[in-house]
């Protein structure tokens, strides 16, 4: 397996995306460590290996360096951090204090930052490597969880200053992702029909699993990314069909005869806005 001896931490590498980097991670090899601030429900485990788990508040400076630390001194290395914990509850900015929105900030930015710096001394040893995981909230604009994307889009630009900082030892890179299901996808978008449904709006047709996720971020961590630094990998089955499409009438059986058409002015405009 490709990164047999290995050691991998996974913050909020308990359940949903965190606990599906994890077990492709286990399945590539490696040792893995997880940590959130509670223990996980039920052992994350694959391919008969079992991730270890620590208890973290990743929000606390001193603690994080103390976790790193410890990690690295129990198995002697450490290669690669996947910055995976973050989230946030729905809020539109206006009906929460300004402090509310600074914790999802500090979670979903700051977190990652300090958990990067307490591992770089490490990471530099091995020549090893951080996988950010990001969000398209951090490329678009994100309604009821603007801090959320604010933060996200703040970490895509810190993971390529990192990148450039500190070349050569240290690769650093995101995952940018779309909509993943997990085992809290009905609280988004509702029973079984909602769900295909929503996946139906994707171009590839349905929403990502974890072990998706887990692929890509194990591709980033190998030696088969070993000359890819500074990069966001776009982890989102194609993307968001553009709302243009299905609102013109050109083109349509219903509406106007090949009105307008690829060349015409305000859809070169309208595409430019998308893109």
């Amino acid at each position: 397996m490709e990164l047999n001896g290995r050691v991998v931490v996974v913050t909020g590498g308990t359940r949903g995306v965190g606990a599906g980097i994890a077990r492709s991670f286990l399945a590539a090899g490696a040792e893995v460590v997880v940590c959130a601030r509670r223990p996980p429900e039920q052992p994350v485990e694959e391919a008969g290996r079992k991730a270890s788990f620590a208890s973290v508040d990743l929000r606390d400076p001193a603690a994080v360096q103390e976790f790193i630390g410890a990690v690295a001194g129990c198995h002697g290395r450490l290669d690669c951090l996947v910055n995976n914990a973050g989230g946030t509850p729905y809020r539109l900015l206006g009906e929460g204090e300004a402090q509310r929105h600074a914790r999802v900030v500090e979670l979903n930015l700051i977190a990652p930052m300090t958990a990067s710096v307490a591992a770089y001394p490490w990471l530099r040893e091995t020549r090893g490597s951080i996988v950010m995981i990001g969000s398209v909230s951090g490329t678009r604009p994100s309604p009821g969880t603007a801090a959320y994307g604010a933060a996200k889009a703040g970490l895509e630009n810190l993971a390529r200053s990192m990148a450039v900082e500190w070349a050569p030892e240290v690769r650093v890179n995101s995952l940018v992702l779309g909509m993943v299901r997990t085992e809290l996808s009905h609280l988004h978008y509702g029973d079984e029909s909602g769900i295909a449904a929503v996946g139906a709006t994707v171009p590839l047709g349905r929403l990502a699993e974890p072990s998706d996720v887990g692929e890509a971020a194990v591709f980033l961590a190998s030696d088969r990314a070993g000359y890819v630094s500074g990069a966001s990998l776009l982890v989102h089955g194609g993307g968001e069909r553009p709302a243009f499409l299905d609102a013109a009438t050109a083109n349509k059986a219903d509406g106007p005869d090949k009105a307008g058409g690829p060349n015409d002015a305000n859809d070169a405009n309208n595409l430019e806005k998308e893109s």
